[in-house]
C-alpha cells in the first residue's frame, strides 16, 4: 500500500459521501501510474454527464439529510429554510472556487489532475507572504487531517445511528401493528442500552473493514444504493400525509440552538472532496459546472423539503434522525431497518479514506511478513476508536454536529476562499472579492468555533433530555 493512492488521477475520493461510485476504482488503484500519463478525455472509464449527476446526488445524500428536520427545529421554520438556502449558495460556490484554482494549477504546472490537498499545497506556494510558501506543505497535511477527521466522524454518526434505529424497533416490536394510520401509544419494551447496541455492531464492522479491495465493496456499496432510495422514498410518502398546523411552531428559534443548526446544515453539504474527482472522470469536463449547478440545486431542494415538512410532521417531538420518528407499524419499521442496513455496509466505504492515509504510516514501518497483520490491527483500533468515541457521544443530534462543525466547517467553507486568496493574490483580485473570501471564512470559523462550543455544552450539560420513543403525529 503506498499514499500514491491517494495522489494518483484515478484515484476516487469518497470524502463525505454516503456511497461510492457503481464501477470499482479498483482498477486505478491496481494500475498507479504516473500523473503525465493520463489522458483527460476519451477515457475507456470516463463518465458521462448522467453518471456523473448521479454520482454527485448519491454523494450529498446520507444520514446528514435525516438529521435535517431536527436542524430546522433548532433555527425555526422560517429561519431554517432560509438558512439552508445560504449555506447551501455558499457551500456550491466554495466548491467552484476549489475546481477554478485546481484547474489553473493543472494549467500552470502542466499536471493533469491535482486533488483538495495538491492544490491547498500549490495555493500556499504562490502566496505572497515567504512563511506561507515555506511551509506550504502543510496545505496537504491539513487538508488530510480534516478528512480523516470527518470521514471518521462519519463512522462515528453510524454507529449512533444504527444503535438507536435498531434499539427502537426491537423496543417495539411487541406493539408493532399492521396499521399505519391509525397508529396508538406503544409501551416500549426495554432492553440493553444504546451504547451496548453499539458494541454488538463493533465486531461485524471490523470484519467488514478487513475487506480491502473496492471492486468487492461496491457490490455492498450498490445494495446500500438500494434500501437507502426504498426508505428515503417511504419516509416522503408518510410525511406529506395529514401535516399538522403549523401555526404552533417558532418562526425563529432561539439563537442559542442555531450553532447546533449550522453543524447539522454544512455536515449535510460538506460534499466538497468529491468534487475534483468526479470532474477528473467526465469525458467531457468543460460541463461539470452545469451539472455541479444542476444536482446541488436538487440536493437543496430535497434537504429543504425533507427539513421542512418533518419538523411540520413531527413539531417539537422531531429526533435526531426522521426515522426515529416513525409509526411502530412493520412497514415503516422495515424502513428503519432497510436504511440501517445501507448504512451499515456504507461505513466501510466512509472508513476507506482515512485508513487509505492512516495505514501506510504504520504499514512502511513493519516488516514485510508483519505487514498484513499490522494493517488489519490499524484497521481493528480504528474502528473500535470511532465506536469509543460514538458511545462517549451517544446522542445523534450532537454527534452530527459536532462532526460538522469541527471538521466539515473547514474543508467546505474556512479553505477554500483563503485558498482562492493565495492562489490569485500576486495575479491581481479586485477588493469586492478579497473581501467576500474574507467574509465567507470568518463566518465559516465563527460557526466551527460557535458550533464546537454549543455542542460540547449541550453534550456537558444537556438542556433537554433526549426523546427515545417514536413521536408520531397521531401519537401526540
Amino acid at each position: 500500500m503506498s499514499t500514491q493512492r491517494l495522489r494518483n488521477e484515478d484515484y476516487h475520493d469518497y470524502s463525505s459521501t454516503d456511497v461510492s461510485p457503481e464501477e470499482s476504482p479498483s482498477e486505478g488503484l491496481n494500475n498507479l501510474s504516473s500523473p503525465g500519463s493520463y489522458q483527460r478525455f476519451g477515457q475507456s472509464n470516463s463518465t458521462t454527464w448522467f453518471q456523473t449527476l448521479i454520482h454527485l446526488l448519491k454523494g450529498n445524500i446520507g444520514t446528514g439529510l435525516l438529521g435535517l428536520p431536527l436542524a430546522v427545529k433548532n433555527a425555526g421554520i422560517v429561519m431554517g429554510p432560509i438558512s439552508l438556502l445560504i449555506i447551501g449558495i455558499v457551500a456550491v460556490h466554495c466548491m467552484g472556487i476549489l475546481v477554478k484554482c485546481a484547474h489553473h494549477f493543472c494549467r500552470r504546472l502542466n499536471k493533469s489532475f491535482v486533488d483538495y490537498g495538491d492544490t491547498v499545497m500549490y495555493g500556499l506556494e504562490s502566496s505572497p507572504c515567504s512563511w506561507l510558501r515555506n511551509h506550504a506543505h502543510w496545505g496537504r497535511r491539513v487538508v488530510d487531517f480534516f478528512l480523516i477527521v470527518t470521514q471518521l466522524g462519519f463512522c462515528c454518526v453510524y454507529f449512533v445511528f444504527l444503535a438507536d434505529n435498531f434499539k427502537q424497533v426491537i423496543e417495539a416490536a411487541n406493539g408493532t401493528t399492521n396499521n399505519c394510520h391509525n397508529n396508538e401509544t406503544v409501551i416500549l419494551t426495554p432492553t440493553m442500552d444504546s451504547r451496548l447496541y453499539m458494541l454488538s455492531f463493533l465486531p461485524f464492522l471490523v470484519l467488514l473493514v478487513f475487506i480491502r479491495n473496492l471492486r468487492a465493496l461496491s457490490v455492498f456499496s450498490l445494495l446500500a444504493n438500494i434500501t437507502m432510495l426504498v426508505s428515503l422514498v417511504m419516509i416522503y410518502q408518510f410525511i406529506v400525509q395529514r401535516i399538522p398546523d403549523p401555526s404552533h411552531l417558532p418562526l425563529v428559534a432561539p439563537w442559542k440552538t442555531y450553532p447546533l443548526f449550522f453543524g447539522t446544515a454544512i455536515f449535510s453539504f460538506e460534499g466538497i472532496g468529491m468534487v475534483l474527482p468526479l470532474e477528473n472522470k467526465m469525458k467531457d469536463p468543460r460541463k461539470f459546472p452545469l451539472i455541479l449547478y444542476l444536482g446541488m440545486v436538487i440536493v437543496t431542494i430535497l434537504y429543504i423539503s425533507l427539513g421542512c415538512l418533518g419538523y411540520l410532521q413531527f413539531g417539537a417531538n422531531i429526533q435526531g434522525s426522521i426515522t426515529l420518528n416513525l409509526p411502530n407499524c412493520w412497514l415503516y419499521q422495515s424502513v428503519k431497518l432497510l436504511y440501517s442496513i445501507g448504512i451499515f455496509f456504507t461505513y466501510a466505504l466512509q472508513f476507506y479514506v482515512p485508513a487509505e492515509i492512516i495505514i501506510p504510516f504504520f504499514v512502511s514501518r513493519a516488516p514485510e511478513h508483519c505487514e498484513l497483520v499490522v494493517d488489519l490491527f490499524v484497521r481493528t483500533v480504528l474502528v473500535c476508536l470511532t465506536c469509543i468515541l460514538a458511545i462517549l457521544i451517544p446522542r445523534l443530534d450532537l454527534v452530527i454536529s459536532l462532526v460538522g462543525s469541527v471538521s466539515s466547517s473547514a474543508l467546505a467553507l474556512i479553505i477554500p476562499p483563503l485558498l482562492e486568496v493565495t492562489t490569485f493574490y500576486s495575479e491581481g483580485m479586485s477588493p469586492l472579492t478579497i473581501f467576500k473570501d474574507a467574509l465567507i471564512s470568518i463566518l465559516g470559523f465563527v460557526g466551527f468555533v460557535v458550533g464546537t462550543y454549543e455542542a460540547l455544552y449541550e453534550l456537558i450539560q444537556p438542556s433537554n433530555a433526549p426523546i427515545f420513543i417514536n413521536s408520531t403525529r397521531a401519537f401526540i
